[in-house]
């Protein structure tokens, strides 16, 4: 079970209400978008016009433009775009390093990913969790219906920290397996010793759209530490005693600011949308935000 907060307070009554409130933004700000971006490009019986081919025994006549064929006397079958859902995969790293913050990394990923989850549900997306850190830890199969949210709730709550991060391991088990291309969401603090980069080319390599969201706490961007200190590794438990001073804390945050350049630079490089969010930012306002963005939509 989650070993930080309880399941009644990350998704409590106010966050139900902020979750109908994005989806109801949602909806009035993007309107028509989240089905246009889904489309498939087959040809089906959807309400919009793609193109038209001439009639051939066993189709459907109701299609038939009769216009055509009072004008030329030939009979002409109307093709229409057809509508399909698209498969959502929202991958939440479970890793022992989200387990630090305040409010905890994991805790904040949680309530991102349902909020996430539920805007998905609401527009009839077939929605997968997956949980994972040095492998697949669990996974919650395709949940379709605002009705699913509840079981969404329960999964993420009973998620804790635990592990090294081998991003890239979890990611090509999950999609060796017979998967429909769609979206990958991974919300992730990207911390991973073998590179968090090669993980998500495992999504390129089988196709699906990319999305990161990148999560990150205060005291990672701003440690306020000075002094002796013995820093203990949170996934591989390696020590180093280490004397900080203003001029260490300075080259620190260079560095990972460094590292977060890398990782956002990649995703521009193969069009992946991403965003990273401090865990002092409001989820409902990161939420906006992606949907301005507009990756999230396609």
């Amino acid at each position: 079970m989650a070993t930080s907060e309880s399941t009644r307070t990350l998704f409590d009554d106010e966050f139900l209400k902020k979750l109908e409130y994005l989806n109801i933004i949602s909806k009035r700000q993007f309107a028509g978008q989240w089905k246009a971006e889904r489309r498939s490009r087959a040809r089906g019986t959807g309400l919009e016009f793609a193109d038209s081919r001439s009639y051939v025994s066993g189709d459907d006549f109701r299609h038939l433009d009769w216009k055509v064929y009072l004008r030329l006397n030939r009979l002409i079958l109307k093709l229409f775009q057809e509508d399909e859902d698209l498969p959502i995969y929202v991958f939440v790293d479970c890793s022992q390093s989200m387990n630090f913050g305040r409010p905890l990394k994991l805790d904040y990923s949680r309530r991102v990913a349902a909020a996430l989850c539920y805007i998905g549900l609401a527009n009839l997306d077939r929605v997968n969790v997956v949980a994972y850190a040095d492998r697949v830890k669990a996974e919650l199969p395709s949940q379709r219906g605002k009705g699913r949210i509840l079981e969404i709730f329960r999964f993420l709550s009973e998620l804790s920290p635990g592990g090294e991060s081998d991003a890239r391991e979890s990611f090509r088990t999950y999609c060796m397996r017979m998967r429909r291309r769609g979206l990958a969401v991974v919300i992730s603090d990207c911390f991973d010793a073998r590179g968090f980069e090669d993980a998500l080319d495992v999504f390129r390599h089988f196709r699906h759209d990319v999305f990161v969201i990148h999560i990150a706490c205060h005291e990672e961007q701003e440690p306020e530490l000075n002094g002796e200190f013995t820093l203990i590794d949170a996934e591989s438990r390696t020590n180093h005693a280490i004397t900080i001073t203003s001029d260490l804390l300075n080259d620190y945050k260079a560095e990972y600011a460094r590292f977060c350049r890398q990782i956002e630079c990649y995703c521009r490089k193969h069009r992946f949308g991403y965003i990273r969010a401090a865990t002092d930012f409001s989820f409902e306002d990161l939420i906006l935000k992606d949907f301005r963005q507009g990756r999230f939509l396609k």
